[in-house]
């Protein structure tokens, strides 16, 4: 009887990690497009990882700042990779996921030629979906040489 019991506890344990894995490659979705709208300028991309009423928050001299993610798509996403896209293609990574029922938080880095962005993404499962609903991030100069 106590043989059975553990065999049943193990199943259940790997069932769930089984769904926990499965929900990481769901919301790895959003966050990959995410990387496909940087690498290459596409702001379709964008709109698929980006929530509608999502927001980008920072900090910039010292002041809390706020964009919402349709001006940020218009902004940053012009159709064209950046003219310095071959020295950023091998700095882009998701660098931790964390996943509980339908909210998670992602990590992003960014790690280009000038700046290395850290991004932290907020998603939620919306109508069976994930989709990055707030973004914060910090930007780090990089010396000039």
């Amino acid at each position: 009887m106590k043989k059975a019991l553990l065999l049943f506890i193990l199943a259940l344990c790997s069932l769930a990690a089984s769904a926990q894995e499965t929900e990481k490659a769901a919301v790895r979705v959003p966050l990959e497009n995410y990387i496909k709208a940087h690498a290459t300028g596409d702001p379709e991309y964008a709109r698929k990882a980006f929530h509608t009423e999502g927001n980008m928050i920072w900090i910039r001299e010292g002041k809390y700042s706020m964009e919402s993610f349709d001006s940020f798509i218009k902004r940053a996403f012009t159709g064209k990779p950046a003219a310095d896209e071959e020295q950023r293609k091998n700095g882009r990574k998701i660098e931790a996921i964390d996943v509980n029922g339908n909210a998670a938080v992602a990590k992003i880095i960014l790690d280009y030629p000038t700046v290395k962005f850290v991004d932290y993404m907020t998603l939620l499962k919306i109508n069976g979906e994930w989709k990055i609903v707030n973004k914060s991030f910090y930007a780090e100069p990089k010396k000039t040489q």
